[in-house]
């Protein structure tokens, strides 16, 4: 399972998470810049194989209007500490897992 974290998300979630999820990257491991337009980021993911993981609603509305992949896993915490994000993404780790094998599934909302 490949993961790409949003810009809008923390790099050191990488640091963070690599014993979980071996195949992590941000945007900024990707060559992009913290502007970096949605849609840049929406083809590298899906030229790569990357889900993305984001906190922003605007990857939401792209997966509605061009659908999928990438699949988008969407945070819905609000404002949390790296911490925080990091232990929410490990402890939906089975779900995520199970997620990305279904074609039919393009998002996934955690709380």
């Amino acid at each position: 399972m490949k993961l790409l974290l949003d810009a809008n998300l923390s790099w050191r979630l990488v640091r963070l998470l690599k014993s979980e999820f071996k195949e992590i990257a941000h945007t900024t491991d990707c060559g992009f810049k913290e502007e970096a337009p949605d849609k840049d980021i929406w083809n590298y993911a899906r030229k790569n194989g990357y889900a993305i993981v984001s906190n922003d609603e605007d990857f939401f509305r792209v997966a509605l209007d061009k659908g999928f992949p990438p699949k988008i896993v969407m945070l819905r915490t609000g404002n949390q500490s790296t911490k925080y994000i990091a232990q929410i993404l490990t402890k939906h780790k089975s779900e995520i897992a199970e997620f990305m094998q279904h074609e039919e599934y393009g998002i996934l909302e955690i709380f």
